[in-house]
Protein backbone atom coordinates (compact mmCIF):
# COMPACT_ATOMS: atom_id res chain seq x y z
CA UNK A 1 0.00 0.00 0.00
CA UNK A 2 1.15 3.47 -0.52
CA UNK A 3 0.81 4.60 2.82
CA UNK A 4 2.78 1.73 4.02
CA UNK A 5 5.64 3.05 1.36
CA UNK A 6 5.29 7.23 2.83
CA UNK A 7 6.43 6.27 6.70
CA UNK A 8 9.80 6.13 7.59
CA UNK A 9 12.06 4.92 9.91
CA UNK A 10 12.38 7.60 12.42
CA UNK A 11 15.67 10.31 11.93
CA UNK A 12 15.33 9.02 8.25
CA UNK A 13 16.10 11.70 5.93
CA UNK A 14 14.48 11.41 2.41
CA UNK A 15 15.42 13.37 -0.97
CA UNK A 16 12.51 15.06 -2.50
CA UNK A 17 11.10 14.61 -5.78
CA UNK A 18 11.00 17.96 -6.10
CA UNK A 19 12.73 20.57 -4.23
CA UNK A 20 11.64 24.28 -4.51
CA UNK A 21 14.62 26.42 -3.36
CA UNK A 22 14.45 30.14 -2.39
CA UNK A 23 12.27 31.13 -5.24
CA UNK A 24 11.88 34.84 -6.52
CA UNK A 25 10.34 36.72 -9.35
CA UNK A 26 10.05 40.26 -9.66
CA UNK A 27 7.76 41.35 -13.01
CA UNK A 28 8.99 45.16 -13.20
CA UNK A 29 9.77 46.06 -9.54
CA UNK A 30 6.89 44.20 -8.31
CA UNK A 31 7.74 41.32 -6.23
CA UNK A 32 5.17 38.31 -7.24
CA UNK A 33 7.12 35.58 -5.21
CA UNK A 34 9.90 36.59 -2.22
CA UNK A 35 12.03 33.25 -1.90
CA UNK A 36 10.06 30.55 -1.60
CA UNK A 37 10.77 26.92 -0.41
CA UNK A 38 9.18 23.89 -0.22
CA UNK A 39 10.15 20.06 -0.35
CA UNK A 40 7.77 17.86 -2.39
CA UNK A 41 7.81 14.34 -1.74
CA UNK A 42 6.87 11.03 -3.65
CA UNK A 43 3.30 9.83 -3.10
CA UNK A 44 2.17 13.31 -1.43
CA UNK A 45 -0.54 15.58 -2.30
CA UNK A 46 0.73 18.51 -1.51
CA UNK A 47 -1.90 21.30 -1.26
CA UNK A 48 -0.68 25.42 -2.34
CA UNK A 49 -3.00 27.58 -0.79
CA UNK A 50 -3.10 31.92 -0.27
CA UNK A 51 -5.65 34.78 -0.94
CA UNK A 52 -5.71 36.51 -4.28
CA UNK A 53 -2.63 37.68 -5.42
CA UNK A 54 -0.46 35.21 -2.89
CA UNK A 55 1.26 34.21 -5.52
CA UNK A 56 0.49 30.26 -6.18
CA UNK A 57 -0.51 30.81 -9.70
CA UNK A 58 3.17 32.77 -10.06
CA UNK A 59 4.67 29.39 -8.38
CA UNK A 60 2.74 27.19 -10.64
CA UNK A 61 4.06 28.97 -14.30
CA UNK A 62 7.17 28.54 -13.11
CA UNK A 63 7.34 24.40 -11.98
CA UNK A 64 5.76 24.40 -15.41
CA UNK A 65 8.58 26.45 -17.13
CA UNK A 66 6.22 28.77 -18.49
CA UNK A 67 7.96 31.74 -16.06
CA UNK A 68 11.86 32.09 -15.05
CA UNK A 69 12.63 32.80 -11.76
CA UNK A 70 14.26 35.61 -11.01
CA UNK A 71 16.70 34.01 -8.54
CA UNK A 72 16.54 30.76 -6.93
CA UNK A 73 16.11 27.06 -8.45
CA UNK A 74 13.41 24.18 -8.89
CA UNK A 75 15.60 20.82 -8.40
CA UNK A 76 13.28 17.40 -9.47
CA UNK A 77 14.84 14.67 -8.62
CA UNK A 78 17.71 16.35 -7.90
CA UNK A 79 18.38 18.47 -11.27
CA UNK A 80 17.57 22.01 -11.80
CA UNK A 81 15.18 21.88 -14.48
CA UNK A 82 15.32 25.89 -15.17
CA UNK A 83 16.96 25.06 -18.54
CA UNK A 84 14.07 23.29 -19.56
CA UNK A 85 12.00 25.26 -22.19
CA UNK A 86 8.01 24.58 -21.37
CA UNK A 87 7.50 21.83 -23.64
CA UNK A 88 10.24 20.01 -23.26
CA UNK A 89 8.52 19.74 -19.60
CA UNK A 90 6.82 16.43 -19.92
CA UNK A 91 10.29 14.59 -20.80
CA UNK A 92 11.15 14.17 -17.21
CA UNK A 93 7.82 13.75 -15.57
CA UNK A 94 5.52 16.86 -15.02
CA UNK A 95 2.21 17.11 -15.68
CA UNK A 96 -0.31 19.87 -15.09
CA UNK A 97 -4.08 21.07 -15.71
CA UNK A 98 -4.77 24.65 -16.13
CA UNK A 99 -7.39 26.55 -13.97
CA UNK A 100 -9.11 27.87 -17.45
CA UNK A 101 -9.04 24.17 -19.45
CA UNK A 102 -6.54 24.69 -21.95
CA UNK A 103 -8.18 21.78 -24.62
CA UNK A 104 -7.92 21.95 -28.31
CA UNK A 105 -11.97 22.66 -28.37
CA UNK A 106 -12.53 21.30 -31.78
CA UNK A 107 -10.71 17.77 -31.65
CA UNK A 108 -12.33 14.84 -29.90
CA UNK A 109 -11.85 13.59 -26.47
CA UNK A 110 -9.59 10.34 -27.87
CA UNK A 111 -7.27 12.82 -29.77
CA UNK A 112 -6.85 15.48 -26.68
CA UNK A 113 -5.60 12.91 -24.80
CA UNK A 114 -3.49 11.33 -27.36
CA UNK A 115 -2.22 14.72 -27.49
CA UNK A 116 -1.26 14.10 -23.81
CA UNK A 117 0.87 11.18 -24.66
CA UNK A 118 3.00 11.75 -27.77
CA UNK A 119 4.03 14.38 -25.53
CA UNK A 120 6.31 11.94 -23.91
CA UNK A 121 7.71 9.91 -27.53
CA UNK A 122 10.90 10.74 -28.98
CA UNK A 123 9.83 9.94 -32.71
CA UNK A 124 10.69 12.32 -35.40
CA UNK A 125 9.21 13.04 -38.34
CA UNK A 126 11.58 10.75 -41.26
CA UNK A 127 10.23 7.87 -39.13
CA UNK A 128 6.82 8.77 -38.56
CA UNK A 129 6.49 9.94 -42.70
CA UNK A 130 7.96 6.10 -43.24
CA UNK A 131 6.23 4.45 -40.35
CA UNK A 132 9.00 2.56 -39.31
CA UNK A 133 8.26 -0.58 -37.07
CA UNK A 134 9.35 1.42 -33.34
CA UNK A 135 7.17 4.26 -35.04
CA UNK A 136 4.16 1.65 -35.23
CA UNK A 137 4.58 0.06 -31.62
CA UNK A 138 5.01 3.40 -30.25
CA UNK A 139 1.50 4.26 -31.59
CA UNK A 140 -0.08 0.54 -30.48
CA UNK A 141 1.51 1.24 -26.99
CA UNK A 142 -0.12 5.10 -27.16
CA UNK A 143 -3.58 3.69 -28.12
CA UNK A 144 -3.54 1.30 -25.54
CA UNK A 145 -2.50 3.99 -23.04
CA UNK A 146 -5.13 6.42 -24.28
CA UNK A 147 -7.92 3.92 -23.82
CA UNK A 148 -6.88 2.66 -20.51
CA UNK A 149 -6.86 5.75 -19.31
CA UNK A 150 -10.27 6.89 -20.97
CA UNK A 151 -11.82 4.17 -19.09
CA UNK A 152 -9.97 4.67 -15.67
CA UNK A 153 -11.76 8.50 -16.01
CA UNK A 154 -15.19 6.90 -17.29
CA UNK A 155 -15.04 8.87 -20.30
CA UNK A 156 -15.46 5.90 -22.99
CA UNK A 157 -18.73 7.07 -23.95
CA UNK A 158 -17.61 10.02 -25.14
CA UNK A 159 -14.23 9.49 -26.38
CA UNK A 160 -15.12 10.09 -29.89
CA UNK A 161 -16.87 13.27 -28.79
CA UNK A 162 -15.96 16.74 -29.88
CA UNK A 163 -14.58 18.27 -26.79
CA UNK A 164 -16.19 22.28 -27.81
CA UNK A 165 -19.27 20.00 -27.07
CA UNK A 166 -19.10 18.60 -23.48
CA UNK A 167 -20.20 20.25 -20.09
CA UNK A 168 -17.22 21.76 -18.04
CA UNK A 169 -16.85 19.20 -15.50
CA UNK A 170 -16.52 16.92 -18.00
CA UNK A 171 -13.65 19.06 -20.33
CA UNK A 172 -11.79 18.87 -16.71
CA UNK A 173 -11.79 14.68 -17.21
CA UNK A 174 -10.30 15.56 -20.60
CA UNK A 175 -8.06 18.22 -19.53
CA UNK A 176 -7.02 15.68 -16.70
CA UNK A 177 -6.87 12.32 -18.93
CA UNK A 178 -4.45 13.94 -21.01
CA UNK A 179 -1.85 15.01 -18.43
CA UNK A 180 -2.26 11.53 -16.90
CA UNK A 181 -1.66 10.30 -20.50
CA UNK A 182 2.09 11.64 -20.47
CA UNK A 183 2.88 9.42 -17.58
CA UNK A 184 3.85 12.66 -15.26
CA UNK A 185 5.24 11.79 -11.44
CA UNK A 186 4.15 14.82 -10.53
CA UNK A 187 0.97 16.17 -11.21
CA UNK A 188 0.16 19.82 -11.35
CA UNK A 189 -3.65 20.38 -10.65
CA UNK A 190 -4.63 23.92 -11.10
CA UNK A 191 -8.29 24.62 -9.55
CA UNK A 192 -9.56 21.75 -10.57
CA UNK A 193 -12.71 22.50 -8.42
CA UNK A 194 -13.71 25.46 -10.00
CA UNK A 195 -16.68 25.65 -12.03
CA UNK A 196 -18.00 22.23 -9.82
CA UNK A 197 -20.59 21.73 -7.62
CA UNK A 198 -20.54 20.53 -4.08
CA UNK A 199 -21.26 16.76 -5.29
CA UNK A 200 -18.86 17.62 -8.05
CA UNK A 201 -16.03 18.14 -5.60
CA UNK A 202 -16.64 15.52 -3.07
CA UNK A 203 -16.11 12.92 -6.34
CA UNK A 204 -13.19 15.32 -7.41
CA UNK A 205 -11.42 14.49 -4.00
CA UNK A 206 -11.70 10.94 -4.32
CA UNK A 207 -10.49 10.95 -7.80
CA UNK A 208 -7.45 12.80 -6.82
CA UNK A 209 -6.27 10.58 -4.18
CA UNK A 210 -7.42 7.26 -5.96
CA UNK A 211 -4.83 8.62 -8.71
CA UNK A 212 -2.38 8.85 -6.28
CA UNK A 213 -2.69 5.39 -4.89
CA UNK A 214 -3.56 3.65 -8.34
CA UNK A 215 -0.67 5.77 -9.96
CA UNK A 216 1.83 6.17 -8.50
CA UNK A 217 1.97 10.40 -8.91
CA UNK A 218 2.56 13.08 -6.89
CA UNK A 219 0.36 15.61 -6.48
CA UNK A 220 0.66 19.60 -6.33
CA UNK A 221 -2.86 21.26 -5.65
CA UNK A 222 -3.13 25.02 -6.24
CA UNK A 223 -7.02 25.61 -4.92
CA UNK A 224 -9.37 27.98 -3.21
CA UNK A 225 -11.70 25.50 -2.36
CA UNK A 226 -10.36 25.09 1.27
CA UNK A 227 -12.75 21.61 2.00
CA UNK A 228 -11.05 20.28 -1.06
CA UNK A 229 -7.74 20.66 -0.07
CA UNK A 230 -7.71 19.90 3.69
CA UNK A 231 -9.71 16.86 2.89
CA UNK A 232 -7.15 15.17 0.68
CA UNK A 233 -3.76 17.02 1.33
CA UNK A 234 -0.98 15.49 3.39
CA UNK A 235 0.52 18.46 3.65
CA UNK A 236 -0.16 22.22 2.88
CA UNK A 237 2.12 25.56 1.50
CA UNK A 238 0.25 28.87 2.19
CA UNK A 239 1.52 31.50 0.57
CA UNK A 240 0.47 35.41 1.31
CA UNK A 241 1.91 38.59 -0.96
CA UNK A 242 4.92 36.38 -2.27
CA UNK A 243 5.92 34.82 0.69
CA UNK A 244 5.32 31.39 2.27
CA UNK A 245 3.08 32.14 5.46
CA UNK A 246 2.97 28.71 6.85
CA UNK A 247 3.39 25.33 6.53
CA UNK A 248 2.38 21.63 7.96
CA UNK A 249 -0.21 19.35 8.07
CA UNK A 250 -3.39 20.72 6.99
CA UNK A 251 -4.53 21.15 10.79
CA UNK A 252 -1.32 22.85 11.12
CA UNK A 253 -2.17 25.28 8.87
CA UNK A 254 -5.72 25.80 9.55
CA UNK A 255 -4.89 26.52 13.04
CA UNK A 256 -1.96 28.91 12.36
CA UNK A 257 -2.84 33.07 13.44
CA UNK A 258 -0.99 33.85 9.99
CA UNK A 259 -3.07 31.94 7.91
CA UNK A 260 -6.58 33.04 9.67
CA UNK A 261 -5.63 36.51 9.68
CA UNK A 262 -4.60 36.51 6.01
CA UNK A 263 -7.88 35.09 5.02
CA UNK A 264 -10.48 36.57 7.78
CA UNK A 265 -8.74 39.78 8.52
CA UNK A 266 -8.13 41.10 12.05
CA UNK A 267 -9.84 43.82 14.25
CA UNK A 268 -6.63 45.66 13.84
CA UNK A 269 -6.98 45.70 10.14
Amino acid sequence: MMQAQLAQAPGASVAPLLAVRDVSVVFGGIVALNGVSFDMHRGRILGLIGPNGAGKTTLFNCLSRLYQPSTGDILMEGESILSRPAHKIAEIGIGRTFQNVALFPNLSVLDNVRIGAHSRTTSDMISDSLKLNKVRRTEAAINERVHEILGYLHLESVAHTVVAGLPFGTQKRVELARALAAQPKILLLDEPAGGLNHEEVHVLGDLIRRIRDDRDVTVLLVEHHMGLVMSIADHVVALNFGKKLAEGTPAQVQADPDVIKAYLGSKDQ
